[in-house]
């Protein structure tokens, strides 16, 4: 016996199917299931009921189709899982027309990426007859290329970028065109530029720069003077403590006359020498 209720991990998608073509209803529902029932407005729909319809479940996967529509098949169809714990119902739109506009189930929806990123911009677009849909950039129809890869799935197309770079960014515009009509979904990208971490610097203007030299040197001068005199100091010291100091000769006894001798001899001299003058 199952211990929890189903649920519908994929519910009913409405369809808008062209009179004549085949519409195709699927939902995926947690297992075990152990019984699964299609309703079309409220009631129970068999293959009996409604002619040429097929029903299939497998591997929680349930299947309803129609190969034909016609305007009378147009209404509500639902489908019902059901254990033991319970039961989950999904329910979704049937409309059959000859032609229907283009209209976007899923639109464009702006981002911003890294450089160097993989961009997808999808869309889901629906209508009768099946409608055109192209990419543009900035106004320009992007073809598909090994960059920009356009892909289609079903009713979900797709833009992808393999390696985004700055110059990518803009606005992205899709168009869905058929013969009933043309629709159209706009979004922005950004993408942004990596940008390398800075280095901090010190800045030093010219006279800082200068002024500083001049320091420097100036202490790099003062710094070697010192240095020389204090090892011509330690020179000398050193020369003075290992010389016998110089013998000092004592003072010759000057045998010059002295003032006071000259000044007699003088005297003596004159006392001794005969008048020039003769008596008569």
């Amino acid at each position: 016996m199952a211990t929890k209720a189903p649920t519908f991990t994929q519910p009913l998608q409405s369809v808008v199917a062209l009179e004549g073509s085949a519409a195709t209803f699927q939902a995926q529902v947690s297992s075990p299931v152990p019984e699964v029932s299609w309703f079309r407005d409220g009631q129970v729909l068999s293959a009996a009921a409604l002619p040429g319809v097929q029903i299939s479940f497998s591997d929680g996967r349930a299947v309803l189709t129609i190969p034909a529509v016609t305007a009378a098949h147009s209404g509500r169809f639902s489908v019902r899982a059901t254990n033991g714990a319970g039961q989950a119902t999904s329910t979704a739109e049937l409309l059959v027309t000859e032609t229907a506009p283009p209209s976007f189930l899923q639109r464009l929806q702006s981002s911003a990426v890294c450089q160097g990123s993989q961009v997808r911009l999808d869309v889901r677009v629906a209508g009768i007859p099946k409608p055109v849909v192209k990419f543009y950039r900035e106004g320009a129809e992007i073809q598909s290329s090994s960059d920009f890869k356009i892909q289609q799935d079903g009713d979900l197309y797709s833009l992808l970028i393999a390696e985004a770079f700055p110059e990518d960014s803009g606005t992205y515009s899709v168009t869905a065109t058929n013969s009933s009509g043309r629709a159209t979904s706009t979004a922005e990208l950004l993408v942004q530029e990596e940008i390398p971490a800075k280095k901090t610097k010190t800045v030093i203007s010219t006279s800082q720069s200068s002024r500083q030299t001049r320091m420097e040197q100036r202490m790099d001068a003062r710094y070697q003077t010192t240095a020389t005199m204090e090892a011509e100091g330690a020179e000398f010291s050193l020369q003075l403590a290992h010389k016998t100091p110089p013998r000092v000769p004592p003072k010759p006894t000057s045998k010059s006359p002295t003032q006071a001798t000259l000044v007699s001899k003088v005297t003596i001299g004159r006392q001794q020498s005969p008048s020039p003058v003769r008596p008569v």
